[in-house]
């Protein structure tokens, strides 16, 4: 019998460990320091752009010892934007939860394949418990309703798009129109693009003063374009706009698709687990009338990036636009009870993607992601009414989740003004960031320059809020 080497890519026990011990305890030295780090990179450009050209080039014909390896990772991980941060209030942060992490790290490392339930019954059983909790506990939708996890908000809305399209146009899709607010997240209209939908078809619906879609022209649009032969099929609302997190009236939303005979699509990435606290469940009332709801865990839930889902009221809608079957398949026995999440997505291979989300939400418990978001809530308010008292500062509109966007007062009236403004703005956004104790970004509403400051991770606490306020305070004032 042949004796096979022991292979470099098969270490034994010990040395397993040894390798897992040294990435906790690295992560772990940097997750409790995360406090002290800036909120970006300082590194000069030289230096970075040298860094960066260190990790272009191919691997070594001979292998590289692991805690090499691990310092190089360091390294490059330090050069960047602290997304891990309590005052990172930029975009939409959400953290990433240690526990998520680990669950990731043991279902990547025992490798279970995850789009067929004859392939690990038990973790899909995992996984359609976790969807069927988004779908019917979180967002109130019927028993039956169901979906999938992906990637990331956009993959849930591409899915979303293809499922509306294949139920209510069939293969006649060129005559297809879609329904969404301009203050809607651009993934909804690259979505439409890349489903086929002409992009003259995606009707960019004009918002209210506070910023919530104008269902009334929606309407309008809607019956001006079904005279002119066109076939409306899909209005997507939002619940929680990424520059300032305004909810469009969902249950009149839903009212109009019933009316109209539209899929309704809600966009829920951002506002959808606030419906876990009693605030954001009033706010997002409306949201049980959709037929399909985006789920973004990577934000409301603190789950690191990649964790998306797409919950649907009907799953068997979902299924028959992504069905498909191979040969290669034949073998491969199906559960009446378990879904196989191929023919629910657009992915075949692909892992098991509910124990990142079903570890720490049985780790900490419910109660612990509601008061984490109800401080969140909080500490909007509190943003909302210390930029407000600050004579400068123009705060536009009181926030329903948890995004806060603000600008410098125009000094007097006129168009003159307005660009001053607009260029103070830009100035005391940069003054903020290069700071280094925050990191803020910037959108334009209705062609004007606003700042926005978002909290969202479960690390930022009063603290953090207060110190970035009196960056912002004190930058205010040097204008």
């Amino acid at each position: 019998m042949k004796i096979h080497r022991a292979s470099p890519l098969e270490p034994d026990q010990a040395t397993m460990v040894d390798m897992a011990n040294l990435v906790t305890q690295q992560v772990a030295t940097f997750l409790t320091t995360l406090d002290s780090r800036p909120t970006h990179d300082r590194t000069v450009p030289e230096v970075e752009e040298k860094l960066a050209e260190s990790f272009l080039s191919g691997p070594p014909e001979n292998g590289t010892p692991f805690a090499s390896l691990m310092d190089q990772l360091g390294t490059a991980a330090e050069s960047a934007i602290e997304s891990a941060g309590p005052r990172l209030m930029a975009a939409l942060p959400g953290g990433g939860l240690y526990s998520s992490a680990l669950a990731e790290f043991f279902t990547r490392a025992l490798n279970r394949y995850g789009t067929l339930a004859a392939a690990a019954p038990a973790l899909t059983a995992l996984e359609e418990g976790v969807l069927r909790w988004m779908a019917q506990d979180v967002c109130g939708l019927p028993p039956g309703s169901s979906g999938i996890l992906t990637t990331g908000g956009s993959m849930a809305n591409l899915s979303a798009v293809v499922t509306a399209r294949h139920d209510r146009l069939g293969e006649d899709i060129g005559r297809g129109t879609i329904y969404v607010s301009e203050q809607a997240h651009y993934s909804v209209a690259k979505a439409a693009r890349i489903a086929g939908i002409r992009q003259q078809n995606v009707r960019m619906i004009p918002v209210a003063e506070n910023l919530k879609m104008d269902l009334g022209l929606a309407a309008e649009r809607i019956r001006a374009d079904r005279s002119a032969g066109l076939r409306p099929f899909l209005l997507v609302a939002t619940a929680g706009t990424t520059d300032t997190g305004a909810i469009d009236p969902l249950t009149d939303a839903g009212a109009l698709a019933d009316r109209e005979d539209l899929w309704f699509h809600v966009d829920a990435a951002y506002g959808g687990f606030f419906r876990l606290t009693a605030r954001g469940r009033e706010r997002t009332a409306g949201i049980e009338r959709a037929d399909s709801v985006t789920l973004d865990p990577h934000k409301a839930l603190f789950l690191p990036f990649g964790t998306g889902a797409l919950v649907v009221r009907e799953p068997a809608r979902l299924h028959a636009a992504h069905e498909g079957s191979a040969p290669a398949l034949q073998d491969v026995g199906t559960s009446d009870a378990l879904p196989d999440y191929a023919q629910r997505g657009i992915e075949l291979s692909r892992e098991n993607r509910g124990v990142r989300v079903w570890l720490p939400l049985h780790l900490h418990g419910l109660s612990a992601f509601r008061d984490a978001l109800d401080e969140k809530l909080d500490l909007a308010g509190h943003i909302h009414s210390k930029l407000s008292a600050v004579p400068r500062l123009d705060v536009p509109w009181h926030p329903e989740l948890t995004a806060v966007a603000f600008a410098v007062r125009p000094r007097h009236p006129g168009a003159t003004a307005r660009r001053d403004a607009d260029a103070a703005t830009r100035q005391l956004l940069d003054r903020i960031n290069s700071d280094g104790r925050a990191m803020v970004h910037s959108t334009t509403i209705a062609g004007r320059q606003l700042i926005r400051i978002c909290v969202l991770a479960h690390r930022t606490h009063r603290e953090h809020v207060d110190e970035v306020l009196d960056v912002i305070t004190a930058g205010t004032a040097e204008l």
